[in-house]
């Protein structure tokens, strides 16, 4: 399979998962389908690309930005890098979906925090961090 198509199939696969943790309701086995079949399935992606092509970079490695810069060169390890992007991302995603679950939160709440991890990652858990100790804060001004 060419990179540009491992690249399309795994941004498409995602993409599903974000809008089902977005729009659907979180059943838990919508969840478990999420985290196993599909982040599962990218990591699995992530796992064969690191291993057929990570090795193969000449002067790739991560002791300097100039071996990084190589290793994103090769078209198969940056889509290795951008799979990787995608299954954290999604895995956090959907750690935040069920923290905020369990915390009574809005759905209109929870979405930007979700949309903010889908297209920035750490930014959407920065959020949901500040999020959960204001609420947090006001819970404990409750007792």
């Amino acid at each position: 399979m060419s990179a540009s198509t491992s690249f399309s199939l795994a941004s498409s696969t995602a993409m599903a998962g974000w809008l089902l943790l977005i729009f659907a309701p979180r059943w838990g086995a919508l969840i478990a389908f999420i985290r196993f079949a599909l982040i599962g399935g990218l990591s699995l992606t992530y796992a064969v690309l690191v291993f057929v092509y990570f090795f193969r970079v000449e002067g790739g490695g991560f002791g300097s930005i100039a071996e990084v810069r190589a290793l994103f060169m090769s078209d198969p390890v940056l889509v290795a890098g951008w799979v990787h992007y995608l299954a954290f991302d999604l895995f956090i995603g959907t750690w935040i979906a069920v923290e905020a679950d369990k915390r009574g939160w809005n759905r209109l709440l929870q979405a930007p925090i979700l949309v903010a991890t889908f297209m920035f990652g750490p930014v959407g858990l920065l959020l949901f961090y500040i999020t959960r100790a204001t609420d947090a804060s006001l819970t404990a001004r409750k007792v």
